[in-house]
């Protein structure tokens, strides 16, 4: 494990199938052009399964992207975390809102894993959270334990702050599709199994809490574990994410935010400056001790603000 230097890895998934190489690059990571990607590929800078290949080579789902980049200035990031539980196998991390877990694009040593390797030595995530999400997750000290304890968390709830007024109660469950977006990672909720793949079943309970400012405050609880579940549901549902560039009210504002071109009235419709999604709660039985172990995480004061300003 080397951290002085910086290897970018990407496997790609069903939203990369059949883009060529230097598109996936540039669309994905927006800090540098399609010529520029064309040229550190043919550099051998960029390998496709431990391969020097064109630029134009055509992506297959796992296809394994390694990136061993020299000169990416690294933006700031808010590295304030917390450990809020710690023995000899497993650490519960606190994550701020402006903090990517695992290096990707720029990110490297502004990243969790870079901060807690640095302190515990080579460390594996058991559950993940978005750059923007702030919150609880679970880290372990070996992949074995990893494993192990990833099958033993019962329960995954969610704090999030949604634009209108949120029934009571709602349980989604179906199934997250391709959005058709200019965003080739943006996904949509369906309650109907679609016709054809690729698809994935989701399930999300979702009460709740307060309502006030037109916001909701709303707890999820996630039943699958899928990427952009509360996001996209809720987006699908008709109440979209504050602060959230791609699920919120206007999905330009992520290609902006990749642009450096948000305006100062974008950021006032967006209300906060990152998605207002919290991992609240999580609730597990140790696997070697047999305790049953909770914990939970209070909603963050700039997203508390949301909900008490102009009361």
């Amino acid at each position: 494990m080397d951290l002085s230097r910086r290897i970018i890895r990407s496997t790609i998934d069903w939203s990369g199938v059949n883009l060529l190489l230097a598109d996936y690059l540039a669309g994905r990571f927006t800090y540098r052009s399609r010529e520029e990607w064309c040229s550190r590929i043919v550099s051998g800078e960029i390998t496709l399964n431990g391969k020097i290949v064109s630029p134009d080579t055509v992506l297959a789902l796992h296809d394994q992207i390694e990136y061993r980049p020299q000169d990416i200035p690294e933006p700031p990031a808010d590295l304030d975390y917390k450990i809020v539980f710690e023995d000899e196998e497993l650490l519960i991390i606190n994550k701020p809102g402006n903090l990517c877990m695992h290096p990707a694009g720029p990110f490297f040593k502004h990243t969790l894993w870079h901060l807690l390797c640095t302190k515990y030595g080579n460390i594996h995530f058991i559950n993940r959270l978005d750059r923007e999400t702030s919150g609880l997750l679970m880290a372990a000290k070996d992949p074995k334990t990893a494993k192990t304890f990833a099958k033993c968390v019962s329960v995954k709830r969610y704090q999030v702050i949604v634009h209108g007024d949120f029934p009571q109660e709602v349980t989604a469950e179906g199934f997250l599709v391709d959005a058709n977006s200019v965003v080739h990672k943006k996904r949509k909720f369906v309650f109907e199994m679609p016709p054809a793949p690729p698809f994935e079943s989701a399930k999300t309970v979702f009460r709740k809490i307060s309502a006030a400012n037109g916001l909701s405050l709303v707890e999820a609880t996630l039943f699958t574990g899928r990427m952009h579940q509360i996001r996209a549901t809720l987006s699908s549902l008709g109440y979209p994410v504050a602060g959230d560039k791609l699920y919120g009210l206007d999905e330009t504002f992520y290609l902006k935010q990749r642009t450096g071109e948000l305006s100062d009235i974008d950021r006032k419709t967006l209300l906060v400056p990152r998605q207002a999604l919290h991992s609240a709660e999580l609730e597990f039985t140790h696997p070697r001790t047999g305790e049953k172990l909770s914990f939970s995480s209070e909603l963050p004061a700039e997203l508390q603000k949301l909900l008490t300003f102009g009361e």
